[in-house]
């Protein structure tokens, strides 16, 4: 006889919209036990670093900033500028394999331990929410009762709360992008002389605000694009928040008074009642899921009740469920792992190349050459020097090759500024025998200290030499 087909109607739609198209709000049952507790530690170290992230100085500069309106990133107490950009887009495509490969093997560790989105929600704005109108079932009954005097002090204590943690978190925010000397100077010279950086705090508490008092869960849901790709990064090899069907199925309640002729579940409902997503892990891994442990540690607590094993719902394989084999490193892995490797290769051998000077030297648009006299031709140029050290350099700017003159217009540039660019405009005087071609390559050095830091290769536009 044929098994009867599982019902997979859950996957036609997620768990947080009812039947009837509306938003089905989640009540998650307050959690408790050992991976909360060490999710608990690990959010609070976190959560230390970034608060603490934009106070931290290498240099007496910031360690960490990404102001992406000037195009100015210090990573690490190291300045990369938009000169720096093919550094960036290779740096985004090694961390872009790395979550891939994270995922392969892990699935959605990172969002269940270290996500900010999951950390602020679960470890922070839930636990006041816990503190201030109880549990689950605190929550719904309150919600739905009358709007006593009672309910309304703890929703305003709640949303005051809210609010102004997302406006800390808002200013954190900000100081990463234009760093914390600057919100210093918002704050005491106030928001008259600083109305960009004040319109855009108040943008970014509301925002926060609104995420973490009402959108909350559909951010993973909607907007995060990570939950969607795990359907194509998972396979039955990798490791997730898996119920052991195997060892739970068939469901059936329990009865000590009588054999117990079913699986390991309880049915109880345990891990759908704490569940930040509303999903049944028992129905599989599923795109709401963040890998939070919650249902772990409330299987384990009812498992311990009724005297079974631990580990119903656990981190583990779709293929150590179904056939019981231990993790291994698959052709799939490797893959990843090689492009991974050459990446990050490739990315510290630029690094390492990366010079403290970036020089740009071009032609002046529209030029043609000059004939100054009978045997010397000159040639326009424009020279743009970014410092990308935290000290102020003594410039030399040389013509290496070949013999020639170098002439500024205007002021020659004699200090680079750290942290800044200098331009200028100079011609390059040749000799006509210097002259072999339409085009001839030019070196010029740029000297700070006697120290070549920086050569730039360009051409000499020239008239053909007979």
């Amino acid at each position: 006889m044929n098994a009867p087909l599982r019902d997979e109607s859950f996957r036609d739609s997620i768990s947080t919209i009812s039947k009837d198209g509306k938003r089905s709000w989640i009540y998650a049952k307050k959690p408790s036990g050992k991976l909360y507790n060490k999710r608990t530690v690990v959010s609070s170290i976190l959560l230390a670093l970034l608060f603490s992230g934009p106070f931290m100085r290498w240099n007496d500069h910031p360690f960490l900033m990404f102001n992406i309106l000037e195009r100015k990133f210090i990573l690490f107490g190291i300045p990369f500028w938009p000169q720096d950009f093919i550094l960036f887009v290779m740096a985004m495509l090694t961390f872009l394999v790395f979550i891939i490969l994270f995922s392969v093997v892990l699935g959605r560790l990172w969002c269940g331990w270290a996500c900010p989105q999951t950390i602020f929600m679960e470890m922070v704005f839930r636990k006041i929410e816990y503190w201030i109108e109880g549990d689950s079932a605190q929550q719904r009954a309150l919600d739905k009762g009358p709007w006593t005097p009672e309910k309304i002090r703890k929703k305003a204590l709640k949303h005051f709360i809210f609010f102004w943690i997302s406006f800390v978190i808002a200013n954190t925010f900000l100081a990463y992008i234009i760093s914390i000397d600057e919100l210093k100077l918002l704050v005491t010279e106030g928001p008259g002389k600083h109305m960009g950086g004040f319109v855009a705090l108040i943008i970014f508490t509301y925002v926060f605000y609104a995420v973490y008092a009402r959108f909350r869960e559909q951010v993973c849901l909607v907007v995060c694009p990570y939950g969607r790709l795990q359907g194509v990064l998972l396979d039955r090899n990798s490791v997730v928040i898996a119920y052991d069907y195997g060892r739970g199925e068939p469901r059936g309640k329990m009865n000590k008074a009588e054999p117990r002729t079913t699986g390991d579940c309880i049915d109880c409902h345990a891990c759908v009642h704490v569940c930040p997503t509303g999903i049944d892990i028992r129905n599989g891994t599923q795109l709401e899921c963040v890998n939070c442990t919650a249902c772990i540690d409330a299987c384990n607590s009812i498992m311990n009740r009724v005297g079974l094993p631990e580990g119903l719902i656990r981190y583990t394989s779709e293929a150590n469920i179904a056939e019981k084999k231990k993790f291994k490193i698959t052709t799939r892995i490797y893959g990843y792992a090689a492009v991974l490797t050459i990446l990050f290769t490739t990315l510290c051998t630029l690094l390492l190349l990366r010079t403290d000077v970036e020089t740009t030297v071009l032609r002046t648009p529209g030029q043609l050459y000059q004939i100054v006299d009978s045997v010397h031709v000159s040639n326009l140029y424009n020279i743009q020097m970014v410092n990308k050290t935290y000290n102020d350099l003594p410039l030399e700017i040389e013509l290496a090759e070949p013999a020639g003159a170098l002439k500024f217009v205007g002021e020659q540039p004699t200090t680079l500024e750290h942290d800044k660019m200098a331009e200028g405009v100079f011609f390059v005087v040749l000799n006509t025998n210097e002259i072999k071609a339409l085009k001839t390559p030019l070196i010029i050095n740029i000297k700070s200290g006697g120290k070549i830091i920086s050569k730039v290769k360009t051409n000499f536009l020239g008239p053909n030499s007979k």
